[in-house]
């Protein structure tokens, strides 16, 4: 009988080497590792026939001594652990890969993979250790249903001023940009001062996410709606007022009934990529709209001097609020690159675990 050499296939984890040993009906089975070098041995029946097969692997770094391996019917699996938690850019010492070995497709993941996949095993971790250490939530139910009629009322607000708007410009054009404010200001006074709430819920808990975020968009937009359209009667009647709110209810339309659906644990696939999408071309638009109101409005505070502050003696001056505005616009730029890049990895860490989970 002679002495061949099986095909051999591998991937990693951070902490692991697996192998798979493509042969069967195994017999006199050995694996040992010394000095790092994992040497195999057995009789069984490979590519060639029923042959003994052995080979050697010198590893790239250090591994534990003790390999865990089993025999199947079809196949040797074997699991090496490495010493230190590490991805490695190859498996062997020598350069050249061996001829016998392969990758192993079907376990196969490259590093960004298997750092999520790692991630996704210690929060599954994390999560059933909290769960046994905390106690019940008696208010869960309560607060789901406060949130899912919270994300409903949003949701008709703004979709009564999306439908209002897009009808109002089919039958009068370009007529429509110019009432806008008159049209539709008590709705979006509303949901604006409604969306208050989406600060104050992460703050104390009720959804898992960032407080900075949401407080950049309130404020923002509270800022363009009370204070440039609000408080300046001769910004009402210009157009950039119908381009803000149209951007605006065309993202909360997708995005709140996201929400709804997420309050029951329920997912419609094409929901869900919307809001994970169309914010991407409207977000930034909308951002722009704000700018160009910003910028239309300097010259009117200049004039009127309106919030203007008046400082006491002895500096005696007075700081315009149209100097204010000018420093907001560079930290309104500031907070749609913090929002977008924080909505960018959402959107990528949402479908990254989709698609993980269907894999």
């Amino acid at each position: 009988m002679q002495t061949l050499t099986p095909r051999v296939y591998w991937a990693q984890r951070h902490k692991e080497i697996y192998l798979r040993v493509e042969l069967s009906d195994v017999q006199d089975l050995d694996v040992s590792i010394k000095e790092h070098i994992l040497h195999f041995t057995a009789q069984g029946h490979g590519a060639k026939g029923s042959n003994e097969y052995k080979f050697s692997l010198e590893f790239l770094e250090p591994v534990k001594d003790k390999p865990v391996f089993k025999a199947t019917q079809r196949e040797v699996n074997i699991t090496v652990q490495k010493v230190e938690s590490q991805w490695w850019e190859r498996l062997t010492w020598q350069l050249k890969k061996p001829v016998f070995l392969a990758p192993d497709f079907d376990r196969w993941l490259d590093e960004s993979d298997a750092e999520l996949e790692l991630k996704v095993k210690e929060d599954q971790i994390t999560k059933v250790s909290m769960e046994s250490r905390v106690p019940q939530d008696h208010f869960h139910n309560l607060k789901r249903g406060y949130l899912f009629m919270y994300n409903l009322v949003q949701f008709l607000g703004f979709s009564w001023i999306f439908v209002n708007m897009t009808v109002r410009l089919f039958i009068l054009g370009r007529d429509s940009f110019y009432d806008t404010f008159h049209s539709i200001a008590d709705m979006m006074y509303f949901c604006q001062i409604l969306a208050v709430a989406e600060i104050v819920n992460p703050a104390i808990g009720l959804v898992k996410t960032g407080v900075i975020p949401a407080v950049i968009q309130v404020v923002g937009r509270n800022v363009i709606l009370f204070v440039i359209f609000g408080s300046l009667e001769e910004m009402q009647n210009k157009a950039v007022v119908f381009f803000v709110f149209y951007l605006w209810s065309m993202i909360e339309i997708f995005r709140y009934p996201f929400y709804m659906l997420c309050c029951i644990d329920t997912e419609w696939k094409t929901l869900t990529w919307l809001r994970y999408t169309i914010w991407m071309p409207l977000y930034p638009l909308g951002v722009l709209a704000e700018a160009v109101a910003v910028v239309q409005s300097l010259a009117i505070f200049n004039e009127t001097r309106l919030f203007s502050i008046n400082l006491p003696w002895p500096l005696r001056m007075s700081i315009s609020f149209a100097l204010i505005l000018q420093i907001y616009l560079v930290f309104m730029f500031l907070g749609l690159f913090i929002n977008f890049r924080h909505l960018y990895n959402q959107r990528r860490k949402r479908f990254r675990t989709k698609k993980r989970k269907t894999n």
